[in-house]
């Protein structure tokens, strides 16, 4: 018998490799549990036994977990084992800060100590965050123009906010000279932005390492130069969006397994970072610039500019199907006046002394990135892309003047081309399908395309710990007229005074505007004499603080509720909902989209305005139940989540609580729950 050849060898190698690592991940979850104390929950094991599967075999993952299924455990645990085992890397992208902060300061701690005689050495990560999160030491020592006049004038007579500004600078100065790390996150106090901006840069205005002559003590690139050599970069959707768009590798070192946690909004934070604005006043900033910075000064660029604000503020606001003569004309001309500025500005540059200091190279360099954008952007627009959608932003109060914007029509193909693509990808969510299914998500990602086409993909739902049908109560208010533009109703209002006063408060509640949940604290105070916060009154930190610690208090909001506010126990028995919260039907980018759906030959509104609205209705209604011991009810106040033929795909995408259409039931669970909380506890 002949001796096995190399390739055979270490096949076989890969193969024992692969044995090994579906054992081991099988048990290290056990060992991490049992090394913190914990309990093991079979969805948590569930969840951990899919990601080795998906990673194993190559296959991408989708995977629900709902609240208290300790997600984040189960996808870095089989995660790390990988990396270590490998001698790869992981990628782990949140939504939230506290959820990367919870990763980063807790998890991953925790979990590398618990790992490591198992693993033969500790595990190692790095949070990565984008560059105007440090400070920029090039920028500290006067490498770039000051942004602000009179800064330092602390104690001229009327110096006001640049007295302030001039002061928290100075506190960034001295901080400057002693921290490690120069992470803002880590300044105790905090600062304001504007005194931020002027010891940080953003990625754009950044001179880069190759022109920087401080590079070798930059903060951002030190905290690159060790995520390179980790297990575990932990980093935000906004990062992996930009990095995807620009090409991999470019912010995030190379990796074979992405982690994206709070999956849901991923394709939102992709279509943020490709959506692009043009303004005349943004026009107008680069030319100044131009002309500071270089002396070189654009006349044709000026006239764009006016061109283009004229051209605005005859344009209807809305999206841009057929183009206005003098709008495009306007467009046209800026893109051209930009590509003439910056050649300009490359023959001063070359004609620049050499001796020239660094303020004067920064200021150049913030007047090339200036007029580079605004070209870029530009050219964009002119280009009408079929793949783009155009429109104009109507003025705002305060004096904003109308601008053009410009979005992807879809972000499926660039997720799928730039992100799933050469690396596994396992994406978690408590809220990651919608009517039951994965099929939208997946469409959403571009795992499955018009065409018929696949990405090789796996979704599972691994259910929640929680017994929805005995914990919460979905009540639908059928009876209330359906939702109108006209402010709330009185019976609308009759309503949640009658159920946050069975409740005894503890109520929080989500509205669809931040005018509707001024209009109900207002109703409710006035018909119950009860204390209800309203976001905008003071610090939502400090609104939700007191919701928690009060308990006979009720806080009402807008979106940022929906999904940033974590608040067990009897403090929050009673969640609203005012309406379905469906996207503006003036939202030019939703609207297109919903009509590519429809020319496609499929159901736009289900596809784009009900998908929309049903994660964010679950993300509400999951904010009653937080833990195991949690009681209560969700009131959604608009009667076409009962009456509606779209009612049953939202319904099967909420927690399954138990589901009733009397008020006179949810009134009476409500009193129930009130009298147990505030019973003396023997």
């Amino acid at each position: 018998m002949s001796a096995p050849s190399t390739e055979q060898v270490h096949e076989q190698q890969h193969d024992e490799r692969e044995e090994v690592d579906g054992r081991e991940a099988a048990d290290l979850l056990d060992v991490v549990v049992r090394e913190l104390g914990g309990q093991r929950r079979e969805g948590q094991a569930r969840m951990a036994r899919a990601v080795t599967d998906a990673v194993r075999g190559r296959r991408h993952l989708l995977v629900q977990a709902g609240t208290g299924t300790g997600k984040s455990m189960a996808y870095l645990v089989p995660a790390v084992a990988h990396a270590v085992h490998r001698s790869s890397r992981a990628v782990v992208t949140t939504a939230t800060l506290a959820l990367q902060a919870q990763v980063v300061e807790r998890d991953l701690p925790r979990l590398a100590r618990a790992l490591a005689p198992a693993l033969g050495r500790e595990p190692t990560w790095e949070l990565l965050k984008g560059r105007a999160n440090y400070l920029c030491r090039n920028k500290l020592d006067g490498g770039f123009p000051e942004e602000e006049a009179a800064l330092f004038d602390l104690d001229a007579p009327g110096a006001g906010d640049a007295g302030r500004l001039g002061r928290e600078v100075v506190r960034l100065r001295e901080w400057a000279a002693t921290t490690r790390t120069g992470d803002r996150d880590e300044l105790e106090p905090g600062v304001s932005d504007r005194a931020w901006r002027q010891v940080s840069v953003t990625a754009r205005e950044c001179l880069g390492p190759q022109r920087c002559p401080v590079a070798a003590e930059c903060f951002s690139e030190r905290v690159r130069a060790r995520a390179r050599e980790v297990d575990v970069v932990v980093t935000n959707h906004a990062m992996t969006a930009i990095d995807a768009l620009e090409g991999s590798g470019q912010l995030l070192p190379e990796h074979d397994l992405l982690v994206v946690d709070e999956a849901h909004e991923l394709a939102d934070r992709l279509t943020a970072v490709a959506t692009a604005e043009l303004s005349a006043a943004g026009v107008a900033a680069a030319s100044r610039r131009l002309r500071r910075a270089a002396g070189v000064v654009s006349e044709g660029l000026d006239d764009a500019g006016v061109a283009l604000e004229a051209a605005l503020e005859q344009a209807a606001p809305g999206r841009l199907e057929r183009w206005p003569a003098p709008l495009a004309d306007a467009v046209t001309a800026v893109r051209d006046t930009a590509r003439t500025a910056l050649s300009d500005l490359r023959t001063a540059t070359e004609g620049a002394a050499r001796e020239e200091d660094a303020e004067a190279r920064g200021a150049r360099h913030l007047a090339r990135a200036a007029v580079q954008e605004v070209f870029t952007v530009a050219e964009r627009l002119a280009e009408a892309s079929a793949h783009d959608v155009a429109w104009v932003g109507a003025a705002a109060p305060g004096g904003r003047a109308p601008s053009l914007h410009v979005a992807p029509l879809s972000v499926a193909g660039l997720l799928r081309e730039r992100l799933f693509t050469d690396r596994t990808v396992v994406a978690t969510s408590a809220t990651l399908t919608l009517g039951g299914s994965f099929e939208p998500v997946a469409r959403s990602f571009g795992l499955r395309s018009a065409a018929g086409d696949e990405a090789p993909w796996t979704g599972v739902d691994v259910g929640s710990p929680f017994d929805y049908a005995r914990q919460g109560i979905l009540y639908v208010a059928r009876h209330l007229p359906p939702p109108g533009r006209a402010g709330l109703p009185a019976a609308v209002l009759d309503e949640l005074a009658a159920l946050l006063d069975a409740a005894g408060g503890r109520t929080l509640g989500l509205f669809s505007s931040r005018r509707a949940a001024e209009e109900a604290a207002a109703g409710v105070r006035e018909r119950t004499g009860r204390t209800v916060l309203c976001q905008g009154e003071d610090r939502l930190p400090r609104l939700v603080r007191r919701f928690t610690d009060e308990v006979a208090t009720s806080l009402f909001g807008t979106m940022s509720l929906w999904q940033g506010v974590d608040v067990p126990g009897p403090s929050c028995q009673l969640v609203v909902i005012d309406r379905i919260p469906f996207p503006r039907p003036d939202d030019p980018l939703m609207a297109a989209r919903a009509r590519a759906v429809d020319a496609a030959g499929g159901n736009g509104f289900l596809s784009v305005s009900a998908a929309h609205a049903a994660v964010r209705l679950a993300q509400g209604a999951g904010r009653l139940v937080r833990a195991s011991g949690d009681r209560g009810v969700v009131a959604v106040l608009d009667p076409r989540l009962a009456t509606a033929r779209y009612g049953g795909f939202l319904r099967e995408s909420l927690p399954g609580f138990w589901p009733t259409t009397s008020p006179e039931t949810a009134r009476r669970a409500l009193e129930r729950l009130d009298a147990a909380a505030a019973a003396p506890r023997g």
